[in-house]
């Protein structure tokens, strides 16, 4: 009897070991439903557009994910191109909450990271994967939806530089020659304001290609789109000096214009600094060169910059200095003013260009 009532204990110890192993295991793969992803539904689409960057790309809901004991979970959506097995996922966004909206800039890049092709409907598939606080312990995943989606080219943007004699680069096309600052409000209008030497110059849209280019007839805007056509007459500066040069590739009207740069201040240093940044909003920040043509010509060669992050611009290492804006890409920052949202899809090289005189700035992507 006594050898009988030893064998039940041990049974019943055995038991609850297994009992509680058992139960830990499905602490880490026990949705509170079935862990579904509840909208958008399967196989609804979305056309993106350059013009809308900040509008809702996609707008998911899910049910919740229990780990059991109470602790928070953290959801990460994840998309990758419809058939792969999400071999390579692109991390979209992480919450707490069992919401996410994904904006139409953010949702273009990744669709473009993870291999479909601009302005043609292509399928990803998307999933969210939970995880526990900030050990990313507990690994567990969502079903799985396909999304349709028409994506949009990266960068819809044209890009103008000088080159000529009046200019920094002479009369090479491939010499860092200084990029002109694309209007925000108005993508056909471009503006420089900036040193100029006595002779001529044009506006070239590829560093390193004569066409397509810009010139003029000495009274409208003259395009050579490719080198089959004749090169059209230089633009000209009448004497070394300050000038602002405005183009406006769509009526294909320009103006020369001299500027008062005086009483204009001149920094020993400029700097980027942000969450788009290297070392985020921490010191040190990121200096750029000054240009020895232009004292007020600011610029970083194939800077790295992080997606969807933040960049100011000051001066002298510290914020007495600074200046912000409100437009991704390109625009003009003031004083004191809002972070400039670095509105790039996916993290990527950019020549990025600062103008101190008129707090113009720009960044264009490194090929």
């Amino acid at each position: 009897m006594k050898k009988i009532f030893k064998t039940l204990l041990v049974l019943t110890a055995f038991a609850g070991l297994y009992s509680c192993e058992d139960e830990q295991d499905l602490r880490f793969a026990s949705p509170e439903g079935e862990f579904r992803i509840l909208s958008p539904t399967s196989g609804e689409s979305v056309v993106l557009s350059p013009l809308t960057p900040n509008n809702p790309g996609i707008a998911l809901t899910w049910e919740p994910m229990s780990f059991g004991t109470p602790t928070e979970v953290n959801y990460t959506v994840q998309v990758a191109k419809n058939g792969t097995d999400f071999a390579t996922p692109i991390d979209l966004v992480t919450t707490s909450n069992t919401y996410a909206t994904v904006a139409s800039e953010a949702l273009n890049g990744a669709s473009i990271a993870a291999g479909l092709s601009p302005d043609v409907e292509g399928a990803l598939d998307v999933r969210i994967r939970a995880t526990i606080g900030n050990e990313g312990s507990g690994e567990t995943f969502s079903d799985v939806i396909t999304y349709l989606v028409t994506p949009y080219v990266t960068y819809p943007f044209r890009d103008l530089f000088l080159v000529g004699e009046a200019t920094a680069a002479g009369w090479s096309n491939d010499n860092n020659n200084y990029a002109m600052f694309r209007d925000p409000d108005n993508e056909d209008v471009y503006r420089y304001t900036g040193k100029f030497l006595a002779g001529g110059f044009k506006v070239l849209e590829k560093k390193g290609q004569w066409a397509p280019q810009y010139g003029t007839n000495g009274v409208a805007v003259v395009p050579r789109p490719t080198e089959a056509e004749p090169d059209p007459t230089p633009f000209n500066i009448p004497a070394e000096g300050y000038y602002t040069f405005t183009i406006n590739l769509a009526d294909l009207t320009y103006s020369i214009e001299a500027y008062d740069a005086s009483a204009a201040p001149t920094y020993s240093t400029i700097a980027i600094i942000g969450t788009a940044t290297p070392n985020d909003w921490n010191d040190p920040d990121t200096d750029m060169t000054q240009s020895s043509f232009d004292p007020h010509i600011w610029y970083i060669n194939n800077q790295f910059l992080k997606a969807n992050g933040q960049m100011k611009f000051r001066a002298n290492d510290n914020w007495d200095v600074n200046w912000g804006g409100p437009t991704s890409y390109s625009g003009t920052g003031t004083p004191g003013g809002p972070d400039i949202p670095i509105g790039i899809p996916v993290n990527g090289n950019y020549d990025i260009w600062f103008n101190d005189l008129t707090g113009q700035y720009i960044y264009v992507p490194v090929d």
